[in-house]
């Protein structure tokens, strides 16, 4: 097998989750009760084989370096690892300028290890990926650079690397989010090709165009504005099919699954398709599995049976994790992190509770995401008086309340 490296993008701010980011890199915050966002790509790798793992991190990057270094360990025995790799201001005291910079202000990663191949992956998305497929095509195209893309809405490619593709798969057309006159896929006018934000190089490819673009002062510094764009006219340069990526263990309905998760909004939803009955994206896959950090918390405990009073301990269509307390409580539709606590006559709906939260006695919530550490107050209803909830807390557009982590809220009056 070809030497691999994965260079993993972990710095974002992911300012369109605050205040979930307050406090966090937008890869560190939690997603499916347990894990990280930045699980995904990881477990992806991981399952893959390819296990020599860079992860560049800058922004408030505290909680994602303590979780990759506590629930990352691979061998270093087999040359395995996952490491952490800070801005290290190597070309001059400035962070970095944009995901191309990052790649150059590490280049001596890649020189040093010489890999034949390197990924450049962000770190923000679920899903499931089978790496090597995409390495394959790689090589057989004898490609210099390829992009992994997937069908979007028209609406929405503005938020995307636009692609046109020969019938050899070859990459003839490339704008970064475009705002208008957007290339429409052939025979589908109601969608349009969009990069997924993850690349695979030939390396000696890449260190050229790194090199290149660095030295380039009217440059952006980032893969899709200046490095594809620069590449696809000059270079071999292919996209890969994600609808056709297979992974074992996976159904159909889960195929081609990839969600951004930048905003509020499609975050909330992205954690809502894991709750269904048959849902979009399983987290039971146990061929495929998503790895995360392992905690020492007792079972989950569902106490009182009290029907006649209504002080009944339940969870229904829910996530729960280790550690939580059902306490005469009810939780539907919902994701509950571990150590959440739901007391007596309370009702939690259509909500994702982090760590460590506690609802008092008698509340109502609905359509809420409550960050850790948040004491609840007995009494309190939220999601159901947008006017009164927007006085308090964040709320999105569509109406899901956010609460930040450690929040003093006042009891109802």
């Amino acid at each position: 097998m070809a030497k691999l490296l994965a260079m993993i993008l972990a710095g974002g701010e992911g300012r369109r989750l605050d205040p979930l980011t307050r406090e966090r890199a937008k890869p560190a915050v939690p997603f499916g009760g347990r894990y990280r966002i930045i699980d995904f790509v990881l477990s992806n790798f991981a399952n893959s084989g390819v296990l020599k793992m860079k992860v560049l991190v800058q922004y408030k990057s505290e909680s994602l370096n303590a979780h990759i270094q506590r629930g990352w360990r691979l061998t270093a025995l087999l040359d395995q690892y996952v490491e952490i790799v800070p801005a290290q201001m190597r070309v001059g005291p400035k962070w970095f300028e944009g995901s191309a910079d990052a790649i150059y202000q590490n280049l001596n990663i890649i020189t040093d290890e010489e890999p034949e191949y390197t990924f450049i992956f962000g770190a923000d998305n679920i899903y499931r990926m089978d790496v090597r497929q995409m390495l394959q095509f790689h090589e057989e195209k004898r490609a210099d650079l390829t992009v992994a893309a997937i069908p979007v809405p028209v609406h929405e490619a503005s938020e995307f690397g636009i692609i046109e593709v020969d019938a050899d798969g070859r990459m003839i057309g490339w704008v970064e989010k475009p705002k208008s006159d957007v290339k429409t896929m052939p025979g589908d006018p109601t969608r349009a090709l969009a990069s997924m934000g993850n690349y695979l190089f030939t390396t000696d490819a890449l260190v050229q165009e790194i090199v290149r673009d660095a030295g380039d002062p009217k440059s952006a510094h980032d893969f899709g504005k200046s490095i594809v764009a620069a590449m696809y006219e000059g270079k071999r340069v292919f996209v890969y099919d994600f609808g056709k990526n297979v992974v074992p263990g996976q159904g159909e309905k889960e195929r081609g699954y990839w969600r951004d998760v930048g905003s509020l909004d499609a975050y909330y939803q992205a954690n809502m398709d894991l709750v269904d009955v048959d849902p979009s994206f399983s987290l039971y896959n146990d061929r495929w599995p998503i790895f995360t950090a392992q905690h020492n918390f007792p079972p989950v405990k569902f106490v009182f049976n009290n029907e006649q009073e209504g002080r009944v301990g339940h969870a229904t269509d829910s996530l729960v994790s280790e550690g939580c307390i059902i306490s005469g409580g009810h939780a539907h539709h919902c994701i509950l992190s571990p150590k959440v606590r739901i007391n007596s006559y309370s009702t939690v709906e259509d909500s994702i509770l982090f760590e460590n939260v506690n609802i008092g006695r008698h509340c109502r919530i609905r359509r809420a995401i409550v960050d850790k550490h948040v004491e609840i107050p007995a009494n309190t209803t939220i999601g159901y008086d947008p006017e009164q909830d927007r006085k308090r807390f964040h709320v999105t557009e569509s109406g899901i309340v956010v609460i930040p982590k450690a929040m003093r809220i006042e009891p109802d009056r």
